[in-house]
């Protein structure tokens, strides 16, 4: 039986069009950032393009690695050193196609970060807010109280938020934004939620929380991005034939 393929150059605009990327402003750039072979086979997932994935990848004869954490980013100074020509070097070596997206990835309606997230959790959002529209918001189960969502976030997630909990009202609305989206919280407030799930927490977040009476959940950067890069590329096998793998890099940020 001949393995399914597709080109790259195919794939890479199917990406482009489908997470709509002319749109959003970003921290860098999305799409093809590091160019390997014309035709894929076996296209690996993950969070991050670190040198562990791309390890995994080569190991697991990888033509392409689809992430939500690319290479290149706003601000960094240009050199090709230390890491950066390590994993670089890496990818050439093999012909390995390296993919990102990033705001795009977190975005999109049916197969982002926030999206995914919030079916994991069994949330459903009912509207957008914060920078971009990509925050998501919508009704609470019936009843439901901040020891439930704790619980629920535990047995998703398996590990423990870093919980401020806010006035100890029912929750009726709840936000949520996958990853570093700690300054989205004010938009979360305003918007009507009484909790608030992201990644990560910075020193003004515990004080918003406390004064607006908001819980606010710090759920993992790592941990509430793994699940969009996942139904991306299951996606992309279904539409294409091609072989795909999620390989989880564990990172406790």
């Amino acid at each position: 039986m001949t393995e399914a393929t597709i080109e790259r150059d195919k794939l890479t605009h199917y990406l482009n069009d489908m997470l709509d990327v002319s749109i959003f402003r970003d921290y860098g750039p999305n799409g093809l950032q590091v160019e390997g072979k014309p035709v894929l086979r076996k296209l690996i997932t993950g969070v991050t393009a670190s040198q562990a994935l791309i390890d995994a990848a080569i190991e697991a004869h990888a033509d392409a690695v689809l992430v939500h954490h690319g290479l290149f980013w706003r601000g960094q100074n240009g050199c090709i050193t230390g890491w950066m020509r390590k994993r670089l070097a890496s990818l050439l070596k093999h012909d390995i196609n390296l993919l990102a997206y990033h705001l795009p990835l977190d975005a999109h309606k049916q197969y982002g970060n926030n999206a995914q997230w919030g079916k994991k959790l069994g949330l459903v959002a009912d509207s957008f807010f914060g920078d971009q529209a990509i925050g998501s918001i919508g009704a609470a189960p019936s009843g439901f109280n901040l020891g439930m969502l704790v619980q629920l976030v535990e047995a998703t997630m398996l590990r423990k938020p870093i919980v401020i909990a806010g006035d100890g009202r029912p929750l009726r609305r709840i936000a949520w934004c996958s990853g570093g989206a700690q300054s989205t919280f004010e938009a979360a407030i305003e918007q009507g939620a009484d909790a608030y799930l992201t990644g990560e927490i910075s020193e003004p977040q515990a004080h918003y929380a406390r004064e607006s009476g908001v819980a606010y959940l710090a759920c993992g950067h790592h941990a509430s991005e793994r699940y969009g890069v996942q139904a991306l590329g299951s996606a992309v096998a279904n539409q294409f034939g091609i072989a795909h793998q999620f390989i989880d890099i564990d990172n406790p940020a």
